[in-house]
C-alpha cells in the first residue's frame, strides 16, 4: 500500500475522532441546543406541508391534504375580494407606520444608554426599559382599554379641559396611533439589547484618538459608533422589513383590541386569515391567503437583503 493510500485513509479517521472528542466535551450544549431544533421542525418546517391545502379542496374531519384538486380557486377568490385588499393595505400601514417611528427611537435610545457612564444608573435605566417587553399583551392590551375608556384617565383630562369624552377604541383613525404609541412603549427598551452588545465591542482606543484629534461628543458617536455598529443596524433593518406584510406580534394585540367598527384601519392580514379560516371554517381559502402573505415577505426580504449589499456591502445573506 502506498503512502498517499494511508494518509488519506488516515485523515478521515483522524477528523472523526477529533469530532467525537468535541462531541464528549460539549455534549450539555448540543443537548441543549436540540430543543430550539425540535422545535422549528415540529412547529416551523412540519406544518409547511399543510400549504398544499392551498390548491385542493379541504373539509375539517376529511384528509388532511384536502379531497380534490381546486387549482387557483381560492388565489383567484382573494384576489378578487375586496375585504382582502382592506386588511393587506392595513398591514402596511400599521407595519410600515410603526417601523418607522419604532426603528430610530430604539437605535436613538441605545446611543443614550451608551452614553451614560454611571454604572448603577445605567443598569436601572436599561431594566426599567426592558421590564414591558415581559408584560402579558392581554395585560397590556387591558391597560390600553382603561386608559383609553370612556371613563378612563385620558377621557377625565380631556373632560377637566372642557372637552368631550371620546370611544378612541371605536374610532378608525385612532387605531394605528394607539397601536404604533403602545408598541414602541412596550419594544423599545428590548430592541436596545443588540445595539448595546454591538457597542460593547467596539475598541475604545478608537474615542480615545478621536478625542485627541478634537473630536466632539456628536462627531465620536456619528463617525465611530455609528459606522461600527451599521452591520448589526443593517442586518435588523432587513429583517423589519421582510416582515412589513407579516404579523409579528401584531395579530395578538389588533385581535385584543379591535372590533368591527373599526375594521377600515384595524383589519389586517392575519386577523382575515384567522376570520376566514377558523372563524368561517374555510380552511383552504385561508391557507391561499397566508402562502400569499408569506411569498410576499420572502420577495420583500430578499429585495432588502440585496439593496443592502450593493448599498452597504453588508447583508444577511
Amino acid at each position: 500500500m502506498s503512502t498517499n493510500s494511508i494518509n488519506r485513509e488516515w485523515v478521515p479517521a483522524k477528523k472523526k475522532h477529533r469530532f467525537r472528542r468535541h462531541i464528549g466535551q460539549y455534549w450539555q450544549i448540543y443537548l441543549m441546543l436540540l430543543v430550539p431544533i425540535v422545535y422549528y421542525i415540529v412547529f416551523r418546517y412540519l406544518p409547511m406541508f399543510g400549504n398544499i391545502i392551498a390548491f385542493r379542496k379541504y373539509k375539517a374531519g376529511g384528509s388532511i391534504f384536502g379531497s380534490q384538486n381546486s387549482g387557483l380557486k381560492y388565489f383567484r377568490q382573494f384576489i378578487g375580494d375586496k375585504s382582502f385588499w382592506r386588511a393587506f393595505k392595513n398591514t402596511l400601514i400599521l407595519n410600515f407606520t410603526y417601523l418607522l417611528f419604532r426603528f430610530p427611537l430604539t437605535l436613538i435610545f441605545a446611543l443614550l444608554i451608551n452614553e451614560i457612564r454611571n454604572l448603577h444608573w445605567k443598569k436601572f435605566v436599561q431594566t426599567v426599559s426592558y421590564l414591558p417587553h415581559f408584560i402579558s399583551m392581554v395585560i397590556v392590551c387591558g391597560v390600553i382599554k382603561e386608559l383609553l375608556g370612556t371613563t378612563g384617565p385620558i377621557n377625565n383630562v380631556i373632560v377637566s379641559m372642557g372637552g368631550r369624552p371620546e370611544q378612541f377604541l371605536s374610532i378608525a383613525k385612532y387605531f394605528v396611533p394607539i397601536f404604533t404609541i403602545s408598541g414602541i412603549w412596550q419594544s423599545m427598551g428590548w430592541g436596545t439589547i443588540l445595539y448595546l452588545a454591538a457597542m460593547s465591542n467596539i475598541n475604545p482606543s478608537l474615542y480615545e484618538a478621536a478625542a485627541v484629534d478634537g473630536a466632539g461628543h456628536f462627531q465620536r458617536v456619528w463617525h465611530i459608533t455609528l459606522p461600527s455598529i451599521m452591520p448589526t443596524i443593517t442586518t435588523l433593518l432587513i429583517l423589519d422589513i421582510g416582515g412589513l406584510v407579516g404579523s409579528g406580534g401584531a395579530f395578538e394585540k389588533v385581535f385584543l383590541l379591535y372590533n368591527p367598527m373599526i375594521y377600515s384601519s384595524a383589519d389586517i392580514v392575519s386577523t382575515y386569515v384567522y376570520r376566514m379560516g377558523l372563524g368561517s371554517g374555510n380552511y383552504s381559502y385561508a391557507t391561499a391567503v397566508g402562502l400569499f402573505e408569506g411569498l410576499i415577505n420572502l420577495i420583500l426580504l430578499t429585495t432588502a437583503n440585496f439593496l443592502s449589499k450593493k448599498l452597504t456591502q453588508s447583508s444577511l445573506f
